[in-house]
C-alpha cells in the first residue's frame, strides 16, 4: 500500500522541528572541526575560570592527550566488535527480513527506533551499527521515508545505552576497586541490581522506550517536498571476493575454512563460561567485548569473512580514534589543578552542588554530567571528572550512591544526542555528515531531560 503524502500546514512542534533541523544543518560543523572549536573553547575557559597562564593550560591538555589510552582502545574494540557481529550473515539475513516489516514511513521509525535502543541496552557499540545497517535495509525498500531521520532515529537508541548491560559507569560502580575514583567516599561494590536493574533505572527506561519511537515518528515531515530520501544505488554494500575452489592454493584453503573460527570460538566460550561461573554475572568491558568478539568470530565461520568485515568496522572507528586524544587533552584541561587546587570540572560540579537539596541534587547531577560528557564524551572520562566530586557530595546530603552514578550515567548519555562524535560509526554507514541528523537530536535532547529529570526526582 502507497503512503499518501499531505501538503497540510505545519503545527508548533512541526515547526520547531524544521527550524532546528535546519538551523543544525547550516552551523554545525564536521565532528573533528567541532572536537577542535570545543578545545579552544576549553582552554580559554580553563585559563580564566582558574587563573591559570596559557603555558599551564597547555601542559593540562598535553598531559591529558594520553590519559585515556587503555579505555580508548576498549571503546574501540566494544564498537569495531560490535560492528563486526552485527554484519555477520545470520544478522544481517535478519535486518533484510526484518526491513520488510514497516509498510509505512512513521512504521519505520517506530521499528528503528525500538530495535536500535533494544540492541544498545545489550552493547552500545552492537546497538550504533546495527540500527544504522536496519535503517540503510529500510531505506532501499521503502519509499517516502525521511532518510535523515531514519538514521538519526537509529542513533536515538543510544540515548539508552548507559543504561544497559555495556555501560561503563554502573559497571565500574560494580567492580568494587571505587576508593581512588570516587574521593574516598566508596570502598565497597555497588550491585548492578541498585543501578542497572534498580525500579527507577527501569522505570525510566520503560517510559523513553515507549515514547521515544512515537517522538521520533512525530518528526516525520508530512509534506512531500520536505522528505529527504536517497539514491539507493549509494546504499549499496561491497561484495567480497570470492575464490573458485578450483583455484585456491593451500593458504586459501585454510583463509577460508571454518575449523579455525570455531577452535577459537570454542576456547572464548570456555573462558567466558568460566568466568561466570566463578564470578556470577559479573559484567565489565573487557568481558562483554570478549563475548560479542568470541559470537563475531563464530558467526562469520571463516578467517576470511572475519577479516573482511573487521577492516570495514576499523573504518567505522577511525574518526573515534582520530577524536579521543583530542577530547582526553579537553579532559586534562577541565580537571587541571591551579595552585589553589581548584579546576574548571570543579568549578562546573561545585556550582550544580550549591544549590542542591537532597530532592534536587540527582537532577543536577545529571544535568552537571550533561554539561561535562559535552566536552568529554567518554563514560569513563565522565566518571574520571565527576565521580571525586560528586559521589562525597552526596553522602554528605545522604543521597543514594547507586541513583548518583546512575544520574552521571544518564548525564553521559543524554547530550550524545547533540554531541556528534558517537555518532561517527552510524554516519559512515549511513554515508550522511553529523549536521544531517543533530537537529533531530535536539528535540531528542529535550524531551528526554524531562522524562529523566522526573524519575531521577521522584522515584
Amino acid at each position: 500500500m502507497e503512503t499518501v503524502l499531505s501538503n497540510k500546514k505545519l503545527n508548533v512542534f512541526e515547526k520547531f522541528t524544521q527550524f532546528c533541523v535546519t538551523i543544525m544543518q547550516k552551523y554545525l560543523p564536521d565532528a573533528f572541526l567541532f572536537a577542535a572549536i570545543l578545545t579552544f573553547i576549553v582552554f580559554i575557559a580553563t585559563m580564566f575560570a582558574t587563573n591559570q597562564s596559557p603555558f599551564q593550560v597547555a601542559t593540562h591538555w598535553g598531559n591529558g592527550v594520553w590519559s585515556l589510552l587503555s579505555f580508548s582502545m576498549q571503546m574501540v574494540m566494544v564498537l569495531v566488535t560490535g560492528h563486526t557481529l552485527a554484519t555477520a550473515p545470520f544478522f544481517k539475513r535478519l535486518l533484510d527480513k526484518l526491513s520488510y516489516l514497516p509498510k509505512t514511513p512513521i512504521q519505520a521509525i517506530i521499528y528503528v527506533t525500538l530495535i536500535s535502543s533494544i540492541a544498545c541496552l545489550l552493547n552500545w557499540g552492537f546497538g550504533l551499527v546495527i540500527g544504522a545497517i536496519y535503517a540503510k535495509e529500510i531505506a532501499k525498500k521503502l519509499k517516502g521515508v525521511d532518510y535523515r531521520l531514519l538514521i538519526a532515529s537509529a542513533y536515538s537508541g543510544f540515548l539508552f545505552w548507559h543504561a544497559g548491560i555495556s555501560a561503563s559507569i554502573p559497571l565500574t560502580l560494580a567492580s568494587g576497586n571505587l576508593l581512588k575514583s570516587t574521593g574516598g567516599a566508596l570502598n565497597e561494590a555497588i550491585s548492578t541490581s541498585e543501578t542497572i536493574f534498580s525500579s527507577f533505572n527501569l522505570i525510566i527506561l520503560a517510559i523513553l522506550l515507549i515514547t521515544l519511537p512515537l517522538l521520533n515518528a512525530a518528526m516525520h515531515p508530512k509534506n512531500e517536498e520536505d522528505i529527504f530520501q536517497i539514491d539507493i544505488n549509494l546504499l549499496k554494500d561491497d561484495e567480497l571476493v570470492t575464490i573458485p575452489k578450483n583455484e585456491m592454493t593451500p593458504a586459501d584453503k585454510i583463509e577460508n575454512s571454518s575449523i579455525v573460527n570455531m577452535l577459537i570460538g570454542l576456547l572464548g566460550y570456555t573462558y567466558i563460561i568460566g568466568f561466570f561461573f566463578k564470578n556470577g554475572f559479573d559484567l565489565n568491558l573487557n568481558i562483554v567485548n570478549l563475548i560479542f568478539l568470541t559470537t563475531a568470530i563464530v558467526a562469520h565461520k571463516t578467517p576470511k569473512n572475519l577479516l573482511g568485515a573487521f577492516s570495514g568496522a576499523c573504518r567505522g572507528a577511525s574518526g573515534i580514534i582520530l577524536q579521543f586524544p583530542f577530547y582526553a587533552g579537553i579532559m586534562g584541561m577541565m580537571t587541571g589543578l591551579n595552585i589553589e587546587g581548584t579546576s574548571l570540572a570543579i568549578i562546573i560540579s561545585n556550582a550544580f552542588i550549591s544549590s542542591s537539596t537532597a530532592l534536587s541534587f540527582p537532577s543536577l547531577t545529571f544535568l552537571s554530567a550533561g554539561i561535562v560528557n559535552f566536552f568529554v564524551p567518554s563514560g569513563g572520562g565522565q566518571w574520571a571528572v565527576q565521580a571525586p566530586i560528586m559521589m562525597p557530595a552526596s553522602i554528605e546530603l545522604g543521597v543514594s550512591s547507586a541513583k548518583t552514578g546512575m544520574a552521571i550515567a544518564w548525564g553521559d548519555a543524554w547530550t550524545n544526542m547533540i554531541q556528534p562524535f558517537w555518532a561517527l560509526p552510524a554516519l559512515g554507514i549511513a554515508k550522511l555528515g553529523a549536521k544531517d541528523i543533530m537537529g533531530y537530536g535536539v528535540i531528542i535532547t529535550i524531551y528526554s531531560a524531562i522524562v529523566i529529570i522526573l524519575g531521577l526526582t521522584f522515584l
